[in-house]
């Protein structure tokens, strides 16, 4: 029997690492397993959609095991903890699972009840997320019945899934009630705990800029303490407010809540610090770590785990084999930014080079920091590439994992 495998997660992250593995690996080399707690598959950057009737919530849910290969093993069950000194992963109903690698791809949780009031009085009425697909129904139901008053789109704290979906939910709300014929009746806040629009200064102004062109507030370094649901009323760390009468709140992240079981696995939020360019363990290291359970200084975002898989996978070859590891993941992280209105605006960057004007994945590709059509029609067509190509473990004609820096246009902020 080859060297045991195991992903915790089988989310998109856990899937592509898995998949990868059967496609670049014999059987009798690895043997890979792959446990996740239940069955649903769910694509994530479509919950973005559900609450403006733009996506079917059961569209985006498929099962988990037959996005596998055929030669993973897949175990639904509860994680209980890892215990890092014997290689083993503990079950609920005392299953044990020892391995010779441990990848840890369980993802980013949302934690709502760790916000003062957030899960109180409103929840689920007038104060909701998109960020899970029973609060993405829930608004969907709640902008159906909205005709006007005050809604502020908040990022409670960071780090968080996808950092750009936030101010897309911002632009498409300005499209839907427009559309609704409601607009000149909404007043639309964006409240973020960053100094501006986005973390970067060139793609900060861009962003920003689209928000003041559609009319919609930035308040900026509003970080959530907060939420009082009867009042309506949104309270900042520092004691400053915002009014709401529908509050879209992107809640607190954490890592899965087996990590803080498993002595020596994860930081104090739950997430897995690996080096950011091998994806290793610092301390253990047949460890490693990738997607939104990584704790990286990159964005949690599919793109990342796509580019990260890449690496990940070579590396666990090298490891085994007992070869040093190849730094060579750079950060590398690609997003559609829906901006309403059948346009999207492309943004690619990485660790060192912030998005930046100019074409991807070359001078004659898609447009960078700028809205068009073309980008809309890329974010929509992504659906069908997340399910055919990058969970299957397939890489992407003319896109590797590094980022180009033919291209970009490289100006001063």
């Amino acid at each position: 029997m080859g060297k045991h495998i195991v992903i915790l997660g089988g989310g998109c992250a856990g899937t592509m690492t898995a998949n990868r593995l059967c496609r670049t690996h014999d059987e009798d080399e690895l043997r890979v397993t792959v446990v996740d707690q239940n069955d649903d598959h769910v694509y994530q950057p479509g919950l973005l959609f559900v609450p403006f009737g733009l996506a079917q919530p059961h569209h985006l849910v498929r099962s988990r095991p037959r996005q596998l290969h055929a030669g993973v093993d897949y175990k639904q069950a509860r994680i209980d903890r890892v215990d890092l000194d014997a290689r083993t992963v503990h079950l609920a109903g005392d299953i044990r699972l020892r391995y010779d690698v441990l990848v840890v791809a369980t993802g980013a949780e949302l934690l709502p009840e760790e916000t003062e009031g957030l899960t109180g009085e409103g929840w689920g009425e007038k104060v909701l997320t998109f960020y899970d697909l029973p609060g993405a129904v829930g608004l969907h139901h709640a902008l159906e019945r909205f005709d006007g008053g005050r809604v502020v789109i908040d990022v409670a704290d960071l780090p968080v899934k996808c950092p750009v979906a936030p101010l897309e939910f911002a632009f498409l709300a300005d499209w839907y009630f427009q559309r609704c014929g409601v607009r000149d009746r909404v007043e639309l806040t964006y409240a973020t705990p960053l100094d501006g629009a986005f973390t970067k200064p060139v793609a900060a102004k861009a962003l920003g800029g689209l928000l003041a062109d559609k009319g919609i507030e930035l308040v900026t370094e509003f970080t959530l303490g907060e939420v009082d649901g009867a009042g309506g009323r949104l309270v900042s760390y520092d004691d400053r407010e915002l009014a709401f009468d529908l509050a879209v709140v992107v809640p607190l992240h954490g890592g899965a809540p087996y990590v803080g079981r498993s002595e020596g696995l994860g930081d104090e939020l739950g997430f897995i610090p690996v080096d950011p360019h091998t994806l290793q363990h610092p301390d253990r290291p047949e460890v490693f770590a990738i997607g939104d359970a990584a704790g990286l200084p990159a964005s949690k975002a599919g793109s990342v785990a796509h580019f990260e898989g890449e690496a990940l996978v070579h590396n666990i070859g090298r490891f085994l084999a007992g070869q040093p590891l190849d730094a060579s993941f750079d950060g590398h992280t690609n997003c559609f930014v829906e901006t309403g209105f059948h346009k999207a605006l492309l943004i690619d960057f990485n660790y060192d080079t912030e998005p930046l004007p100019g074409h991807f994945p070359g001078p004659l590709g898609l447009p960078l920091l700028k809205e068009s059509h073309a980008g809309h029609l890329g974010k929509l067509a992504f659906e069908w590439l997340y399910w055919h190509s990058l969970l299957p473990g397939r890489e992407v004609p003319g896109i590797g994992s590094a980022m180009p820096e033919h291209g970009k246009n490289h100006i001063s902020a």
